[in-house]
């Protein structure tokens, strides 16, 4: 793991239904996660947000498709610049904003991985699989799309996000914190044998047992493991501050055991944290969580 890290704010609420969450890279930054990473010893360089366009200054073309131009724009430079960090040696660090980020983190993320001969895996940690197409998804909000877009399916003015090849191979890609998926996003996952643990597999086996098996899984198969977290995978007594809360989500233990494990792997290269609503949260409760996850995940340990 890098000991610099870049933190790349994305302030979009473009592919959600509900408006806050481009307010999500501020809540973050005023909780201290610069700080935080400055204190376990790592180089810490802000390259500020984005600039991205708002809904009242657009409309919406395609209902399937919710604000396709502006966001295929933003995660085009999203991708450019995770990969020129990943390219000089850096550490990305994404904090949006909703998930449609991880369209341009995972391409840029991708594109370095291809060209240095490393195999490139990812762990999504949501309550949400994220695999929906524009005829599978019921609100055509992008932000239930972008894991689909990383396996080559969906818009080519996504999928192409950073070269016209699959991004990630559904083999080594690994959901965890499953709680709320649509029907046709079943049959996808299904088809496609993606490995995924729900909030029931958890229940039953336990946090550690499910991430130790699955960075075991990856272990003999990737180089570069990216980590994608929706902060509506955990529970929102813990996180209330989310684009889309689903009760009966991850403790605040389980949420911190997953990270500090996958930091213990040694190969976390990258990091996404999405979907932070201030809008809707409790005295910046959820950004302060949500910076504590970084810190988790970056080698913070209780002793």
């Amino acid at each position: 793991m890098s000991k610099t890290v870049h933190i790349i704010g994305f302030p979009m609420d473009l592919g959600a239904g509900r408006r806050g969450v481009d307010m999500g890279p501020s809540a973050v930054r005023i909780a201290g996660v610069s700080e935080k990473l400055r204190a376990l010893g790592y180089t810490v360089h802000d390259e500020g947000d984005l600039q991205i366009k708002n809904q009242e200054t657009q409309k919406i073309k395609d209902q399937h498709l919710k604000y396709l131009p502006e966001i295929a724009r933003a995660v085009t430079i999203m991708a450019h610049k995770t990969e020129k960090i990943m390219d000089e040696g850096g550490f990305p660090l994404a904090i949006g904003g909703d998930h449609s980020m991880a369209i341009g983190t995972i391409a840029g993320i991708a594109s370095h991985c291809k060209r240095n001969n490393k195999r490139l895996g990812v762990i999504w940690v949501d309550a949400h699989s994220d695999v929906n197409t524009p005829e599978t998804s019921p609100s055509g909000n992008i932000h239930g799309m972008p894991l689909a877009v990383t396996l080559g399916i969906g818009p080519t003015e996504l999928t192409t996000v950073g070269g016209d090849f699959k991004k990630v191979d559904p083999k080594n890609l690994i959901l965890i914190g499953l709680r709320s998926i649509d029907e046709g996003e079943k049959q996808l996952i299904k088809k496609l044998g993606i490995q995924s643990y729900t909030m029931a597999d958890i229940d039953k086996q336990g946090a550690h047992k499910v991430i130790s098996q699955a960075l075991a899984d990856l272990h003999k198969r990737v180089d570069h493991i990216h980590v994608s977290f929706d902060i509506d995978s955990v529970d929102p007594t813990v996180a209330p501050g989310v684009g889309t809360p689903v009760a009966g989500g991850l403790t605040y233990r389980e949420a911190m055991l997953i990270m500090e494990e996958i930091a213990d792997s040694g190969f976390l290269n990258s990091l996404d944290i999405v979907e932070i609503n201030p809008i809707l949260d409790n005295h910046n409760q959820t950004a302060e969580f949500a910076a504590e996850l970084v810190a988790s995940c970056m080698g913070k340990r209780i002793l």
